[in-house]
């Protein structure tokens, strides 16, 4: 008997499918920020480097190392090292987005030297999400082609690693918007920045968490994904 092809389309790519459009969206957003802010010069003439010296060292903060690394927007903080990268795009800039994006990653190391707890949290969780989301899904379909009791407990297992990679990913929503909101108060109350420039960083970091946020969503789109295929076989 000829079924139609909507009968054979799997609901749940739908989920999929937001999660890539968030994704994309969140993407497109922070690359036209950052590109509208890297054109205006910050009226202080600092640099990205320049700038994350002044907000190291006023707070007190003076074995951070700062390298220049290359590419666009791979700017962060290397806490094992104790080294700030930052990026083409922000090491010798003097954009208003180069000095925001360099007092973002001094927020991460501000963290780390305040023992800030959700900082400590998502480093342990790093292993524990990197093995997660390697093995999750071989679990899963291994689990769905065999059978017996070790189906159940193969995707149970699965379900379990990839959470720990959702984990990860709720986990890193407080670190990122806490070390923005350090960058834009920092910026804001030492005279680095005007306060309409602050402004402006508000916008560039503001673009940028809505990446962290689209992250986040994915990851729980497809952990549901997970569990309305599976749903039938953990039953049993």
């Amino acid at each position: 008997m000829y079924y139609p092809m909507y009968y054979r389309i799997d609901p749940t790519y739908i989920l999929v499918l937001i999660g890539v459009v968030l994704s994309l969206l969140a993407s497109a957003r922070v690359k036209s920020t950052f590109a509208r802010y890297q054109r205006v010069r910050n009226r202080a003439g600092l640099t990205g480097h320049e700038a994350a010296e002044r907000v190291l060292h006023g707070a007190g903060i003076y074995d951070v190392r700062i390298e220049h690394v290359s590419g666009n927007l791979t700017d962060h903080y290397d806490p094992r090292n104790k080294v700030l990268r930052l990026s083409d795009s922000t090491y010798n800039s003097v954009s208003v987005a180069a000095v925001g994006v360099a007092a973002h990653e001094c927020g991460h190391a501000i963290q780390h030297a305040t023992n800030y707890a959700p900082i400590r949290w998502r480093g342990a969780l790093v292993p524990v999400a990197n093995f997660g989301s390697t093995i999750a899904w071989p679990l899963i379909l291994i689990g769905l082609f065999i059978t017996g009791e070790s189906s159940s407990l193969l995707i149970n297992l699965g379900i379990l690693a990839f959470s720990a990679a959702v984990l990860f990913q709720l986990v890193t929503l407080p670190v990122e918007f806490n070390a923005s909101n350090r960058a834009i108060r920092i910026l804001g109350s030492n005279g680095m920045m005007a306060q309409e420039e602050v402004g402006d960083v508000k916008k560039v970091l503001g673009a940028a968490a809505l990446t962290y946020v689209a992250s986040a969503a994915t990851a729980i789109l497809q952990l549901l994904r997970i569990l309305i295929l599976t749903g039938g076989r953990r039953d049993d």
